[in-house]
């Protein structure tokens, strides 16, 4: 009984000598359509091309290959796969906890972070922890969850009511924003400060006053003084 022992196998598309077949759909280096010809016709015009025979579709009859430069198109894809991850959006839920009773100070500084959050096209988690006879209080947590969601309704909404769950009151506020808005304003952003810092450093740079040029070039050109003279 035959048993396969190999390793993965790979994904990668057969090109020039490896194609084993006695003829191919040809596709030229501009994506015109050359026709059916024989595998050694294909390698002869590949090699007159300086380009690479690729399989392109392999479960075609005959298969479809095509002229290209195969390192160039390989590394063109990976870029290409690298930029797509990195602009993939990710839903990330954040989790804030407040207490009922919490200060004016502590709410600004949480309200920030949710604000932050927000921003970043994150949805919100926030938690009301309820102790002791606080519990018997409910409508305290309702009435600070509504708050801060009328605090921050421009960036984002209620995705989720207020509900109680055991000693905690929950709440979910999801951005206006998507994730891949925000992280392509995000890289703008970025980007404005960068050319902004190097637009300073530029005009430093440039700057330099005449007078203190012109005494650079005079202790340039004053003599040494001799050792006799000191």
């Amino acid at each position: 009984m035959w048993c396969y022992r190999g390793g993965s196998i790979s994904a990668e598309p057969r090109i020039n000598d490896r194609i084993r077949v006695p003829e191919v759909r040809l596709v030229g280096p501009s994506g015109e359509q050359v026709g059916i010809v024989p595998l050694a016709k294909a390698l002869e015009l590949a090699q007159e091309y300086d380009l690479d025979l690729v399989e392109v579709a392999a479960t075609a009859r005959p298969p479809v290959c095509k002229l290209m430069d195969y390192g160039k198109f390989k590394y063109e894809s990976a870029m290409k796969a690298r930029e797509a991850r990195k602009n993939q959006a990710h839903t990330v839920i954040k989790e804030m906890k407040l207490r009922p009773k919490i200060d004016p100070h502590d709410y600004d500084t949480k309200k920030g972070h949710v604000v932050r959050f927000l921003k970043q096209g994150d949805k919100v988690k926030i938690t009301i922890m309820f102790r002791g006879r606080e519990q018997s209080r409910p409508e305290l947590g309702f009435r600070l969850l509504q708050r801060l969601a009328s605090d921050v309704e421009e960036l984002g909404f209620i995705e989720s009511n207020p509900k109680q769950d055991g000693r905690n009151m929950i709440m979910v506020l999801g951005p206006h924003k998507k994730k891949t808005e925000a992280m392509a304003e995000a890289r703008e952003a970025q980007a404005a400060r960068k050319a902004e810092r190097q637009g300073h450093a530029t005009d430093g740079s440039a700057n330099t006053s005449p007078d203190a040029a012109n005494r650079d070039d005079a202790d340039a050109e004053a003599p040494a003084e001799s050792p006799s003279e000191a």
